[in-house]
């Protein structure tokens, strides 16, 4: 896990042109997204288009996600972070911020990592630092291959997308939650730092993933 040090990043949404200022507090992020590898090790599980080991667990919904969070800490004698009912829009999940065991990022836990301090379109250029539609021959690609960020980051563009723990309106879209970071079948404008997705927390695709945080 990477230390990420506090700070304050300006959000911003494309649709709404609303802007908004979040207060990020220190804080833990996994260097790469949750591999196949590592997702089978922990449920016994394998959803059938991760088959690469070191690829990034794909087909998992937001729910699978903040499950696994918990099977993790568990199996690593932490504190899980979730509570989680039977609701399958997940409007019962209750998130312990200070636990100690493994979460998803908050949104502006996850652009403010995503940035590493920087304020364009991304932290670098695209072609070096992730696997979009132009490169990625139409397939997720190993963790890591690409170029990180600024605090050792890597495929926070591109690859997959990645599920954060944020309702994105619950007054408009109810209990869809947000992903970000752009996926290997994306054009350059869904990969960007500020690009915002969402959907149910039941949904699945093929190139939407997660990664872990931990609170400090």
């Amino acid at each position: 896990m990477v230390p990420i040090s506090a700070g304050r990043i300006l959000l911003r949404d494309e649709g709404t042109q609303r802007n908004w200022v979040a207060e990020v507090e220190d804080f833990l992020l996994a260097p790469y997204p949750v591999t196949a590898e590592l997702y089978l090790a922990i449920t016994n599980q394998t959803p059938s288009n991760s088959k690469e080991p070191l690829t990034p667990v794909t087909e998992v919904s937001w729910n699978d996600a903040v499950r696994f969070c918990n099977l993790l800490s568990e199996a690593a004698g932490l504190t899980p972070c979730y509570s989680i009912g039977g609701d399958v829009n997940a409007e019962d999940v209750i998130c312990d911020w200070d636990a100690d065991g493994y979460r998803l990022p908050s949104e502006a836990e996850w652009e403010y990592a995503c940035r590493a301090g920087t304020t364009g379109e991304r932290y670098g250029e695209l072609d070096e630092i992730a696997w979009y539609r132009e490169n990625s021959g139409g397939r997720v690609r190993d963790v890591g291959t690409r170029a990180p960020n600024a605090w050792g980051l890597y495929d926070m563009i591109g690859n997959v997308w990645e599920w954060c723990w944020d309702v994105y309106d619950a007054t408009v879209y109810g209990p869809y939650r947000v992903f970000r970071g752009g996926g290997a079948h994306d054009l350059p404008r869904g990969c960007r730092a500020s690009c915002r997705r969402k959907s149910h927390p039941t949904f699945r695709i093929d190139d939407l993933g997660f990664r872990l945080a931990r609170s400090v």
